[in-house]
C-alpha cells in the first residue's frame, strides 16, 4: 500500500512540474525543436541560447499582457 501512495505521489508530482512548464513557457525550446522537424527536417536549427534570445528580442519589440 505505501509503494502504491509513493508511485501516486510521484505521478502526481511529474504532473503538476510538466503543467508548471507548460504555463511557465519553459518547453517553449522542445517545442520549437519538435515543431523545427516537422517543418524543416534539412535545416538546422537555432541553439537553445540564440532560441531564447531570439524570443526574447521578439517579446520585447511586440510587448503582450504578461507579468514582467
Amino acid at each position: 500500500m505505501a509503494t502504491r501512495t509513493l508511485h501516486g505521489l510521484a505521478s502526481a508530482g511529474r504532473n503538476i512540474l510538466w503543467f508548471l512548464r507548460g504555463v511557465l513557457g519553459e518547453d517553449a525550446y522542445q517545442h520549437y525543436l519538435a515543431h523545427h522537424a516537422r517543418v524543416h527536417p534539412h535545416a538546422e536549427p537555432l541553439s537553445e541560447r540564440a532560441f531564447w534570445k531570439d524570443k526574447m528580442d521578439w517579446e520585447d519589440r511586440n510587448p503582450q499582457g504578461r507579468c514582467c
